[in-house]
């Protein structure tokens, strides 16, 4: 089974690896541009959020984003080509238990979380002082975001039958909750009904305690803010494990 997990992480790795000038590159620079807009041009009018200069303020969401969006993509995208190039029925017939086979395609969407969201952080810290309030908060975050995105990619893939199947939880599911879950204003801000209906936006959590990592400031519990991304990964596992056992749109007829 080792061999197996080894041998899938490795190949997750080498393939988007390989590719650094369309998996690295491109984040590093929208990243920029989202701190030259938002931070450079508008928050000089904003002025504070939370009593946090409003360019500090959104840095932790501009880093969270891309480990949404990267760890997702990852997955979503490498167990799409195994289906596709059908590849993936190598491993069926083999051995390699299903838990497996899924956790080997997480990692790989965990280490280009943690590879791109460095990346950022590298970039960012030449337009900002970077500071963090507690390393432990920032790591945990971190790696439950990404390990819930790279499930969520990986269910994707399972159904997605054409490459458009792929980028429309990004583009209209992924997106839309990042920007609402408070990456650019803080959610006290919000009317009671928004902020209430925000309550039901994973997102909003991780966001709140990436945010607290690195300022020292948050909006809900701690203790709720990893709660929720570890009851949504225990569901997604469950999930995504059953597909692999049914074979839903895996398994050739």
């Amino acid at each position: 089974m080792w061999i197996a997990y080894k041998t899938i992480v490795t190949k997750e790795i080498l393939r988007f690896a390989r590719i650094w000038v369309q998996t690295i590159v491109p984040p590093v620079i929208t990243t920029s541009l989202y701190l030259l807009i938002f931070g450079g041009l508008m928050g000089g009018r904003i002025g504070q959020m939370q009593g946090i200069d409003y360019l500090h303020f959104i840095v932790p969401g501009i880093i969270l984003m891309t480990v949404i969006m990267q760890s997702y993509a990852n997955t979503v995208s490498s167990f799409f080509m195994t289906k596709y190039n059908n590849s993936f029925e190598e491993l069926l017939v083999s051995t390699t238990p299903n838990w497996v086979i899924l956790m080997g395609f997480v990692s790989g969407g965990i280490t280009r979380g943690f590879c791109v969201g460095l990346a950022v952080t590298f970039t960012i810290s030449f337009f900002v002082d970077i500071q963090t309030y507690n390393l432990l908060i920032i790591a945990v975050t971190f790696l439950l975001t990404s390990v819930m995105f790279s499930l969520a990619g990986f269910i994707n893939a399972v159904f997605a039958r054409t490459f458009d199947d792929i980028s429309i939880v990004p583009n209209f599911v992924l997106l839309p909750l990042t920007y609402l879950g408070g990456m650019f204003y803080s959610i006290d801000i919000l009317p009671s009904f928004w902020r209430s209906l925000s309550a039901f936006n994973p997102i909003y959590y991780m966001m709140d305690a990436f945010r607290l990592g690195f300022l020292g400031i948050g909006s809900v519990e701690l203790w709720k803010a990893f709660l929720v991304p570890v009851i949504m990964i225990v569901i997604l596992a469950l999930i995504a494990n059953a597909l692999l056992a049914r074979g839903v749109s895996i398994k050739t007829e």
